[in-house]
């Protein structure tokens, strides 16, 4: 309870978190800021950390000369991949190893056809995954990890990975950098980050209850069929 408290109020005073943190240490935010995103997009027991907001609000502290921009990007950019590399490595180190146990007690909770649905998912779908999955908060941390608990070969992990990092970072920043000090925003950035934070999770959570009732309706109907397959009269 203690630790969403605190995240609930880093992200909604981000603004005074960062803006105080320069002033304060100066060059060290870019330490803090690639440390912040490395850990959200690199271990998998971080997902609360704030990332599209700290990256947009980046963008507006650059705009205001504070930050150097080129620098902030490539921070960013270098941070997300390596986060992203970390989590899948660990998912292909550990992944196999977990689902292969012989541990009594343990193996009853491992569902290795889940393993194989998801590897071959990720045969098919992993690609724009890995890239869709930067703006989703939590999504993002768990898909690299996914990804290599799947087996997805490294080479095209890190096409998609690099080509996801630079997508997301340059789009928040640049909307930092660009929109981040105008007035209304400034006033309103708050509702404006929990709003975007919504707007990620939301149709991603009605895709998966949509998804559900779809199989469900789908088992009903098989279940009414006869053993030889055909439809009932």
């Amino acid at each position: 309870m203690d630790t969403l408290l605190h995240f609930v109020n880093l992200v909604l005073h981000i603004d005074k978190f960062l803006g105080d943190f320069i002033h304060l240490y100066g060059a060290w935010v870019y330490a803090v800021l690639f440390l912040i995103v490395f850990c959200e997009t690199g271990l998998v027991v971080l997902p609360f950390l704030p990332g599209d907001s700290l990256l947009f609000i980046g963008g507006a502290f650059a705009a205001t000369h504070e930050m150097d921009l080129g620098l902030l990007i490539a921070l960013l950019v270098i941070a997300a991949v390596t986060g992203n590399t970390l989590n899948y490595l660990i998912g292909r180190a550990i992944g196999p190893a977990v689902f292969n146990t012989r541990i009594r007690g343990l193996e009853r909770f491992l569902d290795r056809a889940a393993l194989q649905k998801t590897h071959d998912f990720y045969t098919r779908h992993g690609g724009k995954t890995i890239v869709l999955a930067r703006f989703i908060p939590v999504v993002r941390t768990f898909a690299p990890f996914v990804a290599g608990i799947s087996q997805m070969s490294m080479r095209r992990f890190q096409l998609f990975n690099i080509a996801g990092a630079l997508l997301w970072v340059l789009l928040l920043v640049l909307l930092g950098y660009f929109f981040g000090n105008i007035p209304f925003i400034r006033q309103y950035l708050n509702v404006i980050v929990l709003v975007g934070i919504g707007a990620a999770v939301v149709p991603v959570v009605i895709g998966g209850v949509w998804k559900m009732l779809r199989r469900n309706r789908d088992a009903q109907r098989g279940a009414v069929r006869p053993p030889n397959g055909s439809p009932r009269p």
